[in-house]
């Protein structure tokens, strides 16, 4: 089961929720119940891919078995066998190509790697080679399987190597996906495909106009959604209101605590650290489970078709 948390907005609590997640399915007690195999592997998984800032790790502490560097196919001219005809340029829909009657100027920064100009080039002038964009590291953390991207600095394509995370998801088992905030093509490729999203909102009128937007996107994208109130006792009830008419379960109130503050300062954990916090986790884990269990047996989920 793939679960995606997600926010319209950063700074609401996303990473806190998607690393609680993961240690309350990681725990003892749900292996116990839920193992029906008789390997030892880890069932439980937890993926980063907020690539630009990945910070799952500082709270989680893996033991990292694996890195391998992830790169971006971008176009390598033979000027030997150009013709200067500027197609190349012409096809390309971010301007990393610069055509002119001397030569080809290629800004590999801009490009995105869809190819285009190798496969529409007459000459047969312009192949590929690969340019590094970030790393991907994996390992073990928590009695789970850990996986994150590190994007390189300044590097503005993170497509690619979120792939590359969402890639090494478990064949079964439980994967949690703690995906970039906002609502750009990065979030859309971390959420896609999973079988339930966590909308993590804050009652501000930021929270309230992003959680608007970030559920939307899953509805266009057919994955049912539910929501965590995180600060729940500031603000209003605008996010309340609008979760009931449409139809939104609220998954998770989180209050405005000071021991959240001094936990995530100090890179601890909440299920770890207050046994109330890891009951609140458990019954967002449970209300996940019953909502996906409901889903299949009446064969459509909020947000699908029948």
């Amino acid at each position: 089961m793939l679960i995606s948390v997600a926010s319209g907005k950063g700074g609401t609590g996303k990473t806190t929720v998607a690393v609680n997640l993961f240690l309350s399915f990681s725990s003892t007690e749900w292996n116990e119940v839920a193992s029906t195999r008789e390997s030892d592997a880890p069932r439980v998984q937890l993926l980063d891919c907020d690539v630009e800032e990945p910070n799952a790790h500082i709270f989680l502490k893996p033991e990292i078995k694996e890195r391998r560097p992830v790169s971006l196919p971008v176009p390598l001219v033979d000027e030997n066998k150009c013709s200067h005809c500027g197609v190349c340029a012409e096809v390309c829909a971010f301007n990393a190509i610069l055509a002119t009657n001397r030569r080809i100027m290629v800004f590999e920064e801009l490009c995105h790697g869809c190819g285009a100009c190798s496969v529409f080039c007459p000459k047969g002038a312009i192949s590929e080679k690969g340019r590094k964009i970030g790393v991907l590291e994996t390992g073990l953390a928590k009695k789970g399987i850990f996986s994150h991207g590190i994007l390189n600095p300044g590097e503005a394509v993170a497509a690619p190597l979120i792939s590359a995370v969402r890639n090494t998801a478990l064949g079964d088992g439980i994967v949690i996906i703690d995906s970039p905030p906002g609502t750009s093509c990065g979030m859309v490729g971390s959420v896609k495909g999973s079988d339930f999203c966590i909308l993590v909102t804050e009652p501000t009128p930021f929270g309230f106009h992003d959680l608007q937007i970030a559920y939307e996107v899953t509805r266009k994208l057919m994955v049912p959604s539910g929501v965590v109130i995180n600060r729940s006792d500031i603000g209003d009830d605008r996010i309340e209101r609008f979760c009931q008419q449409s139809g939104i379960p609220v998954l998770l109130k989180i209050p405005f605590d000071r021991m959240i503050a001094r936990s995530y300062a100090r890179g601890e954990t909440l299920t770890e650290r207050y046994p109330e916090y890891a009951e609140m986790f458990r019954e967002l884990r449970h209300r996940i489970l019953e909502i996906s269990r409901g889903n299949l047996k009446t064969g459509h989920a909020q947000g699908r078709p029948n």
